[in-house]
Formats: C-alpha cells, structure tokens, sequence
C-alpha cells in the first residue's frame, strides 16, 4: 500500500519536472518559434526530441503542409502533431532535415500571434545550397503563462511562387 501510495504521488512530480524543463521554449514568441525550427532539425541519424515538439503545440493544433500538384490544384493536409510524427518522424531520422529561419514577419493583438516565418531546408547543417525554401503561417495563443502553437501552415516555394523580398531579412 505504501509502494502504491508513493507512485501515486511521484507520478505528478514527473509529469510537472517534465514541463517545467520545457517552460523556457514557451515563455516568448522568439522562445517557441525557435525551438520549433530546432526540434524538427538535424542530421540523418539524430533522433528528435518529441516531446518538446509535442509540448509547443495545443491539444488541438495542426499541422497544414499546403502545395500544389501536377495538375495545378492546391491542396491542404490537416494533420496532428502526432500524426505529424507517425508520418514525418522516420523520414527526418533517415534522411536528415535541417529547416533555418531566413525572415519572420510577427503581428500581435493581445493574446493572440500570426507569424510569417521564411525558411531554407537542408539535408545535412553543412549543406550550403538549400534543397527547398518556403514559407510557415504560425498561429499562436498566449494563455497568461505562456505560448502554444495553434496551427502551422506552410507552402514551398517554386518557380510560379517566389518569397517575396519583404519575408526575408
């Protein structure tokens, strides 16, 4: 009964060291937007650290890759921040992904953040020459005590759609 009573009890305090490792991502905007762009990177081997990609985001968040097929209709997948993972997770292990803020435009009104955030892909962090660059539409919902990612929805660039100089630094 004891043994039991003591697991009742540390469970919490894990749960609440868990979280409060990651308070700092989610304090600032700066804060959740940059560990965004950190979580999902690295070389082709590297495990990501999923729970904190999982901690930025609400519990109703999605993910919104957008673009447009071969026959020129665009489309939009809405995805969860697990399904994310089930769906992207092994590819990023196995193939490398690093993804690099090149321009953030932010617009605030009280609680609430729109972020345009222009990014360069790469396989490997020493590549050079970025094998896609795009644009992430990042919302976002300040609760008091700190930031969550409501929806992240982006779109690669491509030869009829260019970034535009004012997204970029």
């Amino acid at each position: 009964m004891k043994k039991l009573l003591l697991l009742l009890l540390f469970i919490p305090l894990v749960s609440f060291t868990q979280n409060n490792k990651y308070e700092k991502n989610v304090k600032s905007i700066d804060s959740i937007i940059e560990t965004l762009y950190s979580v999902i990177s690295g070389d082709k081997g590297v495990e990501r650290n999923w729970n904190l990609f999982k901690y930025l985001f609400h519990k109703d968040a999605k993910l919104i890759p957008s673009g447009t097929s071969n026959e020129g209709v665009t489309n939009a997948r809405f995805i969860s921040p697990d399904e994310y993972i089930s769906s992207s997770g092994k590819w990023l292990f196995e193939n490398g992904f690093h993804e690099n803020e090149i321009g953030r435009i932010t617009e605030r009104f009280g609680n609430i953040a729109h972020i345009f955030s222009s990014y360069e892909s790469f396989r490997a962090k020493t590549d050079t020459i970025p094998f896609s660059r795009g644009i992430n539409s990042i919302q976002l919902l300040f609760d008091g005590n700190r930031w969550w990612i409501l929806n992240v929805y982006w779109m690669s660039e491509s030869n009829i759609n260019i970034i535009p100089k004012k997204y970029l630094f």
